[in-house]
């Protein structure tokens, strides 16, 4: 019979001598006369440790003998459930049937192995998923093998791994005789799987009236809802399955039942374009003109999706075709927001009003215009359309078109004569828009209709305005080509030179120059387009308006120059430049003080170096005798103070009121200048013209720390004011205890009961009053030009 040394060692389970056979050349696939290897030997004997050995060297899983037995046949028909296991694994096909048709699943349910039918049915990959062997079998409606798994597994509804039933897998197959069996033997017919979908639902959606009926017949719930409240009914609408709608109404439906967006049936049919649901729902009496939460009706959805049919039906069943939704967007406004031109055609056919505004007043065409529906535009316009309809904020489908760089729309309009220079709320153009985009094309389509060029808006800004403030250098261009004036000034004064030297757009200056735009044009506060450039630190633009010949000295209302500017806001490279172009270290503002106050009051260390390393006087008094060194008193610059005294700055300087630096630097409490003033030498005695010393401001200001300070330097405790008051006498008039307890050991004057109504005035040294230019000069900030409404959300 043709059985050899390893097909006997295989059938007995002598793993040893298998694996000595085989290392001595023994043929793993060698074959008996009736053609079975060693492999189906040990198959049907159960051996699973001689399987897994005869596949590792390489035996044939899917060899069949004579009458076409496989390896998995044998292990099957014995219930070998552990060897199918390990097959199945290794590459054996369970579709490969026996001479007779029988495969190994067919033969093991013949025997009643359920635990082999378990293994069997879990391992049949065909679908995209695995299934546990109940599921299998109701896919493939196998009374056969569910009835010997529900035998030895009591519960029917044991779930897959996404929490469906086998009777929601009968009902999305439409397998009645499964379904039949899983409900006699208990299944739950209203089972709610993940998001609480039941049979039912399932069976409405994939169109199986058998299986809708069988599920009814048995109890199912017909308004059962799922997560997101869908009924049966809507599943079967939405995926138009006009004979399941209909057994659903006629069974009690609930016909107005809604989603929680509040979307009934029709509203789904609608969606899918399926008619003939649509028209049974209507039968039905479904209300046509059902509305969502949003107020949407399913004429609204049909136009939104384009479907011709179903919206042909609404509108012969009555729907209204100017409902509004909650934005105020009707079916029409919604067709051109989609491009639907067929749906448009047919709702203007039944009345739909091409007037119709939303909530912010856009018209169909304005929606067609800014979503750039050519067609649509064309036949809103043929049908009386009005081109110059303005929206809430004054807007005309002009400016949407432009908003929304559509240039072929904007020929059509202007062809159909909407007019070019229409003005929005700010009193903006649509060539104020497009120049802001830097849409040249659409810029010069508005210049050849006619749009004018130097129009301005609310604050006066002209297009080549918006165009420098951008950045647009070609459509600065074509607009200076067109006579765009150079010397237009905003509400502030601004030219456009001024904002491209805001903004630092140095294409646009260089072109803005060649065009003899004047370079030192003054601004409302004299500010000129070299101080608005210094201002923002653009030293290239600084640098080409001095190549230009702007006036490194010009002086804005409060008399500052560029470089007062640079100073004050530390722009080192600016100011460098503008020293080599000639600029004055001690130019004087209005009151008298010079880059060198400004530096030094702001701490720049660096700036103020590079100041005095061109001349600027560190000894220079503004009008109200206020050196540099003042200002770093009062503001606590203490390696500014350095550097000015290493420069020969008069540590005992007067103002006009006679206050020197460390009168100022005990008022505003400052302890690191006081140290660096007392340590070079600055008098402890030095007294205002009220005859103040240092020790009375230290003393007025309640600064008790300084008032220490000042007396271990010296101070006299006991000088006396014009008003014959000593630092104490002071302290004691305002309440301040610790300056009291500092000065109580050294002071002759006994502390004094104080009458409450002596009023004691406090004396101040002088300090700058000067404006300075703010970025809240800024020009036209308040203008917004990115509108973009909710509408227009391109989904």
């Amino acid at each position: 019979n043709g059985l050899n040394a390893l097909h006997l060692a295989s059938k007995d389970g002598h793993i040893n001598v298998v694996s000595e056979l085989l290392k001595r050349g023994a043929k793993v696939d060698s074959a008996t006369k009736k053609g079975n290897t060693a492999l189906h030997i040990a198959s049907l004997a159960g051996q699973e440790e001689v399987v897994k050995h005869l596949v590792e060297h390489g035996a044939c899983v899917n060899v069949q003998s004579q009458n076409g037995f496989t390896p998995l046949y044998m292990a099957a028909q014995e219930n070998h459930d552990a060897v199918v296991r390990f097959l199945l694994a290794n590459g054996a096909n369970q579709s490969l049937a026996t001479e007779d048709g029988f495969t190994p699943l067919a033969v093991a349910m013949q025997q009643g192995h359920d635990k082999v039918v378990t293994v069997l049915l879990e391992n049949d990959t065909r679908g995209k998923v695995r299934l546990p062997a109940l599921h299998i079998a109701a896919k493939k409606d196998d009374t056969k093998a569910a009835a010997l798994l529900l035998q030895n597994e009591h519960n029917p509804d044991v779930t897959s791994k996404s929490g469906f039933t086998p009777l929601h897998i009968a009902s999305h197959y439409g397998n009645e005789a499964i379904a039949n069996l899983l409900l006699s033997k208990g299944a739950d017919v209203n089972y709610a799987a993940k998001h609480n979908i039941t049979p039912l639902h399932v069976a409405a959606k994939w169109g199986k009236a058998n299986m809708v009926s069988v599920l009814l017949s048995r109890g199912a719930n017909i308004e059962a809802k799922t997560r997101d409240g869908l009924t049966p009914l809507h599943c079967a609408a939405r995926s138009g399955h006009e004979q399941v709608v209909d057994m659903l109404l006629e069974r009690g439906a609930p016909i107005s039942a809604k989603t929680k967006n509040g979307l009934a049936a029709l509203h789904m049919s609608s969606q899918g374009d399926h008619v003939d649901a649509a028209r049974i729902l209507l039968y039905h009496r479904a209300p046509v003109d059902d509305v969502t939460v949003d107020y949407l009706t399913a004429l609204h959805v049909a136009a939104h999706c384009g479907h011709v049919g179903v919206a042909r039906l609404l509108l012969d069943r009555k729907a209204d075709p100017n409902a509004r939704a909650l934005n105020g967007f009707t079916p029409l406004h919604i067709a051109c927001k989609k491009n639907r031109i067929k749906v448009v055609e047919l709702l203007l056919k039944h009345g739909a009003s091409i007037e119709a505004t939303t909530e912010s007043g856009l018209t169909p065409l304005h929606v067609a215009s800014f979503m750039g529906c050519m067609n649509i535009v064309i036949y809103l316009v043929q049908n009386e359309a009005g081109p110059d309809v303005k929206t809430v904020r004054g807007e005309t489908p002009l400016h949407l078109a432009a908003r929304a760089n559509q240039t072929d729309i904007i020929r059509i309009l202007l062809r159909n004569g909407a007019q070019v220079d229409a003005r929005a709320r700010e009193q903006q153009t649509p060539l104020h828009i497009a120049s802001r985009l830097g849409n040249v094309d659409i810029v010069m389509l508005l210049l050849q209709h006619g749009a004018s060029v130097d129009s301005t808006t609310k604050d006066l800004y002209t297009a080549l305005h918006i165009a420098a403030k951008e950045g647009q250098d070609e459509v600065a261009s074509v607009l200076l080509e067109n006579g765009a004036s150079l010397e237009a000034t905003t509400k502030k004064g601004f030219t456009p030179l001024h904002l491209a030297a805001k903004y630092g757009h140095m294409n646009v200056a260089k072109l803005l120059l060649r065009r003899d735009a004047p370079v030192d044009a003054q601004g409302k506060n004299g500010v000129t387009p070299l101080h608005v450039a210094s201002h923002y630190d653009h030293q290239n633009v600084a640098l080409l308006l001095l190549e230009k010949g702007a006036s490194p000295h010009a002086t804005a209302k409060n008399g500052h120059t560029p470089l007062h500017i640079a100073a004050r806001k530390n722009q080192m490279d600016i100011a460098t430049t503008l020293l080599e172009y000639g600029a004055k270290a001690n130019a004087e503002s209005k009151a008298g003080f010079t880059p060198l106050h400004l530096s030094a009051q702001e701490g720049h260390c660096d700036m103020s170096n590079l100041l005095i390393e061109h001349q600027a006087d560190v000894n220079h008094k503004a009008k109200n005798g206020l050196t540099p060194l003042h200002l770093c008193s009062q503001e606590d610059r203490v390696e500014v103070g350095g550097i000015l005294l290493k420069n020969e700055s008069d540590v005992d300087s007067t103002t006009k009121a006679g206050y020197t630096p460390l009168h100022v630097a005990c008022h505003f409490g400052q302890m690191g200048m006081v140290r660096l003033l007392l340590a070079n030498g600055a008098s402890v005695k030095p007294t205002t013209a009220v005859n103040y010393t240092p020790l009375h401001q230290a003393a007025q200001q309640g600064h008790s720390v300084i008032v220490n300070e000042l007396l271990s330097a010296g101070a006299d405790p006991n000088a006396t004011t014009n008003q014959g008051q000593t630092a104490m006498s002071i302290a004691q008039k305002l309440g301040y205890i610790s300056v009291m307890e500092t000065l109580k050991g050294v002071t002759d004057a006994p502390i004094s009961p104080t009458s409450a109504d002596e009023k004691y005035k406090v004396v101040s040294p002088e300090t700058m009053q000067e404006t300075f230019m703010s970025d809240s000069e800024d020009e036209g900030g308040k203008w917004n030009l990115n509108y973009t409404s909710p509408v227009f959300s391109k989904s």
